[in-house]
Protein backbone atom coordinates (compact mmCIF):
# COMPACT_ATOMS: atom_id res chain seq x y z
CA UNK A 1 0.00 0.00 0.00
CA UNK A 2 0.98 3.61 -0.52
CA UNK A 3 2.59 5.37 2.44
CA UNK A 4 1.02 8.76 3.15
CA UNK A 5 3.29 9.56 6.10
CA UNK A 6 6.75 8.25 6.97
CA UNK A 7 8.41 9.11 10.27
CA UNK A 8 12.06 8.12 10.45
CA UNK A 9 14.29 8.07 13.54
CA UNK A 10 12.69 11.06 15.25
CA UNK A 11 14.33 12.29 18.43
CA UNK A 12 13.45 15.22 20.67
CA UNK A 13 15.08 16.15 23.98
CA UNK A 14 13.86 18.93 26.25
CA UNK A 15 15.86 20.57 29.02
CA UNK A 16 14.51 21.69 32.38
CA UNK A 17 17.02 23.36 34.68
CA UNK A 18 19.71 22.02 32.32
CA UNK A 19 18.52 18.46 32.97
CA UNK A 20 17.75 16.58 29.72
CA UNK A 21 14.50 14.71 29.17
CA UNK A 22 14.15 12.71 25.95
CA UNK A 23 10.46 12.88 25.05
CA UNK A 24 10.81 11.08 21.70
CA UNK A 25 13.64 8.62 21.36
CA UNK A 26 14.53 7.54 17.82
CA UNK A 27 11.08 6.36 16.67
CA UNK A 28 10.05 5.29 13.16
CA UNK A 29 6.64 4.40 11.71
CA UNK A 30 4.39 5.03 8.71
CA UNK A 31 0.72 5.65 7.95
CA UNK A 32 -0.69 4.10 4.79
CA UNK A 33 -3.38 5.57 2.53
CA UNK A 34 -6.85 4.94 3.94
CA UNK A 35 -5.46 3.51 7.19
CA UNK A 36 -6.21 4.41 10.78
CA UNK A 37 -3.06 4.01 12.86
CA UNK A 38 -3.30 4.17 16.64
CA UNK A 39 -0.51 5.59 18.80
CA UNK A 40 -1.21 4.72 22.44
CA UNK A 41 0.51 5.15 25.77
CA UNK A 42 0.24 6.90 29.11
CA UNK A 43 0.44 10.68 29.51
CA UNK A 44 4.00 11.94 29.05
CA UNK A 45 5.15 9.03 26.88
CA UNK A 46 5.83 11.27 23.86
CA UNK A 47 2.66 10.87 21.78
CA UNK A 48 1.71 14.54 21.60
CA UNK A 49 5.31 15.62 21.06
CA UNK A 50 5.38 13.31 18.06
CA UNK A 51 2.22 14.95 16.70
CA UNK A 52 3.69 18.43 17.27
CA UNK A 53 6.81 17.49 15.32
CA UNK A 54 4.75 16.16 12.40
CA UNK A 55 2.70 19.39 12.30
CA UNK A 56 5.67 21.78 12.71
CA UNK A 57 4.64 22.93 16.19
CA UNK A 58 7.90 21.53 17.59
CA UNK A 59 11.23 20.97 15.84
CA UNK A 60 12.99 17.63 16.37
CA UNK A 61 16.66 17.25 17.21
CA UNK A 62 17.13 14.62 14.51
CA UNK A 63 14.99 12.57 12.16
CA UNK A 64 12.80 12.89 9.11
CA UNK A 65 9.06 13.30 8.35
CA UNK A 66 7.93 12.59 4.79
CA UNK A 67 4.46 13.25 3.35
CA UNK A 68 3.87 11.41 0.08
CA UNK A 69 7.64 10.87 -0.06
CA UNK A 70 8.53 14.56 0.36
CA UNK A 71 10.54 15.80 3.35
CA UNK A 72 8.46 18.27 5.38
CA UNK A 73 10.64 19.28 8.33
CA UNK A 74 12.46 22.07 6.50
CA UNK A 75 9.51 23.63 4.66
CA UNK A 76 9.09 27.38 5.06
CA UNK A 77 6.71 30.09 3.88
CA UNK A 78 4.22 29.09 1.20
CA UNK A 79 5.27 25.43 1.21
CA UNK A 80 4.80 25.22 4.97
CA UNK A 81 1.30 26.73 4.63
CA UNK A 82 0.53 24.11 1.98
CA UNK A 83 1.60 21.43 4.45
CA UNK A 84 -1.03 22.63 6.93
CA UNK A 85 -3.68 22.00 4.30
CA UNK A 86 -2.42 18.47 3.76
CA UNK A 87 -2.21 17.59 7.48
CA UNK A 88 -4.99 18.64 9.84
CA UNK A 89 -5.46 18.09 13.57
CA UNK A 90 -8.49 17.48 15.76
CA UNK A 91 -7.72 18.37 19.38
CA UNK A 92 -8.81 17.11 22.79
CA UNK A 93 -10.84 20.19 23.77
CA UNK A 94 -12.62 21.46 20.66
CA UNK A 95 -13.96 24.63 22.29
CA UNK A 96 -10.39 25.77 22.89
CA UNK A 97 -9.43 25.18 19.25
CA UNK A 98 -12.06 27.62 17.92
CA UNK A 99 -11.85 31.40 18.17
CA UNK A 100 -14.53 32.25 20.79
CA UNK A 101 -15.33 35.48 18.93
CA UNK A 102 -16.26 33.63 15.73
CA UNK A 103 -19.18 31.34 14.92
CA UNK A 104 -18.52 27.68 14.18
CA UNK A 105 -19.42 28.31 10.54
CA UNK A 106 -16.81 31.05 10.22
CA UNK A 107 -14.24 28.80 11.90
CA UNK A 108 -14.93 26.04 9.38
CA UNK A 109 -14.76 28.49 6.46
CA UNK A 110 -11.50 30.12 7.54
CA UNK A 111 -9.10 27.78 5.72
CA UNK A 112 -11.22 27.89 2.56
CA UNK A 113 -11.29 31.69 2.60
CA UNK A 114 -7.51 31.72 3.13
CA UNK A 115 -7.17 29.61 -0.01
CA UNK A 116 -8.97 32.31 -2.01
CA UNK A 117 -12.44 30.77 -2.13
CA UNK A 118 -15.27 33.31 -2.26
CA UNK A 119 -17.46 33.63 0.83
CA UNK A 120 -20.44 32.28 -1.09
CA UNK A 121 -18.51 29.19 -2.23
CA UNK A 122 -17.00 28.68 1.23
CA UNK A 123 -20.42 28.94 2.87
CA UNK A 124 -21.89 26.35 0.50
CA UNK A 125 -18.98 24.01 1.18
CA UNK A 126 -19.25 24.64 4.93
CA UNK A 127 -22.89 23.49 4.90
CA UNK A 128 -21.86 20.36 2.97
CA UNK A 129 -19.25 19.63 5.63
CA UNK A 130 -21.81 20.06 8.43
CA UNK A 131 -24.02 17.54 6.63
CA UNK A 132 -21.02 15.22 6.32
CA UNK A 133 -20.38 15.22 10.08
CA UNK A 134 -24.12 14.91 10.80
CA UNK A 135 -24.45 18.32 12.45
CA UNK A 136 -27.54 20.42 11.79
CA UNK A 137 -26.85 23.46 9.60
CA UNK A 138 -28.27 25.76 12.26
CA UNK A 139 -25.06 25.22 14.25
CA UNK A 140 -23.16 27.31 11.68
CA UNK A 141 -24.34 30.45 13.50
CA UNK A 142 -23.59 29.14 17.00
CA UNK A 143 -20.49 30.06 19.00
CA UNK A 144 -18.22 27.46 20.65
CA UNK A 145 -19.56 28.19 24.15
CA UNK A 146 -23.16 27.71 22.95
CA UNK A 147 -22.81 24.05 21.96
CA UNK A 148 -21.96 20.77 23.66
CA UNK A 149 -18.53 19.16 23.54
CA UNK A 150 -19.70 16.53 21.08
CA UNK A 151 -21.32 19.09 18.78
CA UNK A 152 -18.20 21.24 18.87
CA UNK A 153 -16.02 18.22 18.09
CA UNK A 154 -18.16 17.43 15.05
CA UNK A 155 -17.62 21.02 13.90
CA UNK A 156 -13.88 20.59 14.50
CA UNK A 157 -13.87 17.46 12.33
CA UNK A 158 -15.74 19.40 9.63
CA UNK A 159 -13.10 22.14 9.84
CA UNK A 160 -10.32 19.54 9.51
CA UNK A 161 -11.98 18.09 6.41
CA UNK A 162 -12.38 21.51 4.73
CA UNK A 163 -8.97 21.66 2.95
CA UNK A 164 -9.29 17.99 1.90
CA UNK A 165 -6.17 16.87 3.78
CA UNK A 166 -4.07 13.80 3.14
CA UNK A 167 -3.94 13.00 6.85
CA UNK A 168 -5.93 13.90 9.95
CA UNK A 169 -4.27 13.60 13.36
CA UNK A 170 -6.72 13.10 16.23
CA UNK A 171 -4.92 14.01 19.46
CA UNK A 172 -7.03 12.59 22.32
CA UNK A 173 -10.02 13.78 20.28
CA UNK A 174 -12.62 11.92 22.39
CA UNK A 175 -11.08 11.88 25.87
CA UNK A 176 -12.85 15.07 27.03
CA UNK A 177 -16.27 13.72 26.01
CA UNK A 178 -18.64 11.48 27.95
CA UNK A 179 -18.83 7.80 26.99
CA UNK A 180 -21.99 8.01 24.86
CA UNK A 181 -20.66 10.96 22.86
CA UNK A 182 -17.28 9.24 22.49
CA UNK A 183 -19.02 6.31 20.80
CA UNK A 184 -20.85 8.66 18.44
CA UNK A 185 -17.62 10.42 17.43
CA UNK A 186 -15.87 7.07 16.90
CA UNK A 187 -18.72 5.90 14.67
CA UNK A 188 -18.50 9.17 12.72
CA UNK A 189 -14.74 8.78 12.20
CA UNK A 190 -15.21 5.16 11.06
CA UNK A 191 -17.90 6.26 8.60
CA UNK A 192 -15.77 9.11 7.21
CA UNK A 193 -12.72 6.89 6.92
CA UNK A 194 -14.66 4.28 4.96
CA UNK A 195 -16.55 6.70 2.70
CA UNK A 196 -13.72 9.15 2.02
CA UNK A 197 -10.66 6.91 2.27
CA UNK A 198 -9.27 9.08 5.07
CA UNK A 199 -5.88 8.41 6.58
CA UNK A 200 -5.97 8.90 10.35
CA UNK A 201 -3.35 8.98 13.09
CA UNK A 202 -5.26 8.41 16.31
CA UNK A 203 -3.30 9.46 19.40
CA UNK A 204 -4.85 8.28 22.64
CA UNK A 205 -4.44 6.24 25.81
CA UNK A 206 -7.63 4.19 25.31
CA UNK A 207 -6.98 0.72 23.92
CA UNK A 208 -10.71 0.01 23.62
CA UNK A 209 -11.05 2.99 21.28
CA UNK A 210 -8.06 1.80 19.26
CA UNK A 211 -9.57 -1.68 18.98
CA UNK A 212 -12.82 -0.19 17.64
CA UNK A 213 -11.27 2.14 15.09
CA UNK A 214 -7.67 1.32 14.14
CA UNK A 215 -6.12 -1.00 11.58
CA UNK A 216 -2.76 -1.06 13.38
CA UNK A 217 -1.53 0.14 16.75
CA UNK A 218 1.82 1.36 18.10
CA UNK A 219 2.43 1.24 21.86
CA UNK A 220 4.67 4.05 23.12
CA UNK A 221 6.50 4.09 26.44
CA UNK A 222 9.11 6.56 27.67
CA UNK A 223 9.62 8.01 24.21
CA UNK A 224 10.00 4.71 22.39
CA UNK A 225 7.69 2.41 20.42
CA UNK A 226 7.80 -0.82 22.41
CA UNK A 227 5.17 -2.86 20.57
CA UNK A 228 3.18 -2.76 17.34
CA UNK A 229 0.67 -4.85 15.44
CA UNK A 230 -3.00 -5.43 14.72
CA UNK A 231 -5.07 -4.18 17.71
CA UNK A 232 -6.70 -7.55 18.49
CA UNK A 233 -3.32 -9.29 18.53
CA UNK A 234 -1.63 -6.62 20.67
CA UNK A 235 -4.53 -6.54 23.14
CA UNK A 236 -5.12 -10.29 23.37
CA UNK A 237 -1.47 -11.37 23.22
CA UNK A 238 0.72 -8.49 24.46
CA UNK A 239 4.44 -9.24 24.37
CA UNK A 240 5.92 -6.37 26.37
CA UNK A 241 5.39 -5.92 30.10
CA UNK A 242 4.24 -2.31 29.68
CA UNK A 243 1.63 -3.34 27.09
CA UNK A 244 0.32 -6.01 29.50
CA UNK A 245 -0.08 -3.35 32.20
CA UNK A 246 -1.84 -1.04 29.73
CA UNK A 247 -4.23 -3.82 28.66
CA UNK A 248 -4.97 -4.87 32.24
CA UNK A 249 -5.86 -1.27 33.14
CA UNK A 250 -8.56 -1.17 30.46
CA UNK A 251 -9.98 -4.69 30.10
Amino acid sequence: MEKILEVKELKKTFYKNKIPFTAVNNISFDVQRGECLGLVGESGCGKSTTAKIITHLTAPDTGSVLLNGEETLFLKGKKERELYRKIQMVFQTPQDSFDPRCSLGDGIMESMRNQGMSRTQAKERMYELLDMVELDRKFASRYPHEVSGGQCQRAAIARALAPEPKLIICDEATSALDVTVQEQIVELLKKLQKERGLSLLLICHDLALVQALCDRVLVMYQGQIVEKGIPDEVIQHPKEEYTKILVDSVF
